[in-house]
């Protein structure tokens, strides 16, 4: 896992625009009743199968800010098809939007959208993931060093009450090729390698897993197994990781005894959480990011310029990023309840089957 070198100099956050509302795979917004052109905003989001995030939680809140601000919208999914992706922006592109927000799925191919666009004069977002070497006018996510930290703070807190002694931790890391999971890693190991360095933790099997696929991960964590059957902690990057980590160790029967760390508090990594097989989610509230985004984007296809307080600094690029950072949460048993009160998730679809009794055990209302 490379280091990056993105840092973050403040943080702000921007107001809420509306409810979440229910959207089709290709959501796209209609012209008012006058027949006058309106502003269009054109979102491109990665895939659906890395996350689940990207179609149940940022696709609605996305479409639900852009109808409350009444402008035209079309959101597209590439599902990680790098062709696909910039046939999608060239389409958005022609069709007239003012404003292209997209999740690369690399930095060389969001980089050839972003400089398309911008040669064609329409502004540009990148959302949760900046596209190094880019060229988008402003930055949307959350501070993803800290999401990191708080995941290797959240493996050494669960470790400890387990009372583990001299544990040796795996880690199944990100995408090489999503800059975030460079932050990430760059957050987790900031607090692991010094454990390591100590002699207080052993340091195991290390990979990343390309294009987070989950299916791969699976396949990754079993040989890591093989090697290291005494593995004793799994940093694992995201919930879809940390699943994948779950049902090798459940087949060795050793799930629920081997603390594993996640992220994107899904309704699976929040199941696991409560049945004791994953210690910890990162919670991100998306509905703050999308709604940041969407306030953006809308100002954007407007004319105006907005002015943000943080920005992020770009080193393939060498230059300073305009951005809005928002703050994750670790989420452990005792705190699953702060999801659900949030609207993230709900209790319908959390406390199914054998998680009911386990959610009202928790407190889950």
């Amino acid at each position: 896992m490379r280091k990056g070198l993105l840092f973050a100099t403040a943080a702000v956050s921007a107001a809420l625009l509306s409810t979440v509302t229910a959207c089709s795979s290709a959501d796209s917004g209609g012209t008012g009743s006058s027949g006058a052109k309106k502003p269009k905003i054109g979102v491109i989001l990665p895939d659906s199968k890395s996350s689940v995030r990207w179609e149940t939680a940022d696709r609605p809140y996305l479409a639900a800010a852009f109808k409350a601000a009444g402008v035209d919208y079309d959101i597209q999914n590439a599902e990680g098809d790098k062709q696909a992706f910039q046939t999608i922006a060239d389409q958005m592109i022609t069709s007239g939007v003012n404003v292209l927000v997209i999740v690369n799925l690399d930095s060389g191919t969001g980089k050839a959208v972003l400089d398309k666009a911008k040669a064609q004069g329409v502004a540009t977002i990148d959302y949760d993931r900046l596209t190094l070497g880019g060229s988008a006018q402003y930055y949307v996510s959350f501070d993803n060093t800290q999401v990191g930290k708080l995941q290797g703070e959240g493996l050494t807190k669960c470790l400890t009450d387990m009372g583990a002694k001299n544990p040796v931790v795996a880690e199944l890391n990100g995408s090489p090729t999503d800059n975030n999971a460079t932050l990430f890693a760059n957050g987790y190991n900031g607090v692991l390698d010094p454990k390591f360095a100590s002699g207080e933790y052993t340091k195991g099997p290390n990979q990343s897993v390309p294009d987070w696929d989950n299916a791969q991960a699976q396949t990754i964590f079993e040989q890591m197994y093989t090697s290291r059957p005494d593995i004793g902690g799994v940093l694992a990057a995201n919930d879809g990781l940390a699943n994948a980590a779950v049902a090798v160790l459940r087949k060795n029967h050793r799930n629920g005894q081997v603390p594993i760390t996640g992220q994107d508090a899904t309704v699976q990594g929040l199941q696991s959480i409560l049945a004791g097989d994953q210690c910890m989610t990162v919670y991100k509230a998306v509905k703050k990011e999308a709604d940041a985004a969407s306030a953006l984007a809308v100002e954007l296809a407007a004319g105006k310029k907005s002015q943000t307080t943080a920005t992020v600094h770009d080193p393939t690029g060498n230059r300073d990023v305009p951005s809005v950072l928002l703050a994750p949460e670790a989420i452990f048993k005792d705190t699953v309840q702060k999801v659900v009160a949030d609207g993230f998730v709900t209790k319908a679809e959390l406390c199914t089957g054998d998680y009911a009794a386990l959610c009202t055990k928790n407190g889950i209302n």
